[in-house]
């Protein structure tokens, strides 16, 4: 049976980006590593071309040493669908943190240049509500944010906004 997981190449730093990423989940674990016997180069390094493989809340991911390669970008990303405000602070202060940047509607780029999107699950049916006028409010207060502030589309869904 085939499986499908994210592939991320990154320039020398796979391996710290993994166990960075291991340090933000709890529930991520090392699966395992390959080392070529060629190594890749870049500004004033070198280091063992290589592959890391890892898992984050049961997903699988690959990390690549591949060198100067084209940026992250946000034609993909990575979603993180959060119970409440909490979660949402911690993975937005986590993944932001050490030279992340935060971006519009929830998305950030992590120091990695990886791209993220963490909105809590409550945002999201309110969002969906069946009355649209009640969920159009929601959704243009949350264009208005950068992290997302559940209490600010709760009221903005009731019409207290």
């Amino acid at each position: 049976m085939a499986t499908v997981h994210p592939f991320l190449w990154f320039n020398l730093n796979a391996e710290e980006a993994r166990d960075f990423y291991l340090s933000v989940f709890r529930n991520g674990r090392a699966l395992g590593s390959i080392e070529f016997t060629d190594f890749v180069g870049g500004t004033n390094k070198t280091v063992p071309h290589a592959i890391f493989d890892f898992e984050l809340e049961g997903q699988r991911f690959t990390a690549l040493n591949a060198g100067s390669m084209p940026p992250f970008n946000e034609r993909i990303s990575l979603y993180i669908e959060t119970r409440d405000q909490a979660e949402t602070d911690y993975y937005w202060n986590a993944l932001t943190a050490g030279g992340g940047s935060e971006k519009p509607c929830g998305w950030l780029q992590d120091k990695f240049g990886v791209f993220w999107q963490v909105i809590p699950e409550p945002a999201l049916r309110l969002m969906n509500d069946p009355d649209r006028e009640k969920a159009d409010r929601a959704r243009r207060a949350m264009y208005s944010m950068s992290k997302i502030i559940l209490a600010d589309i709760e009221a903005a869904h009731a019409g207290r906004a």
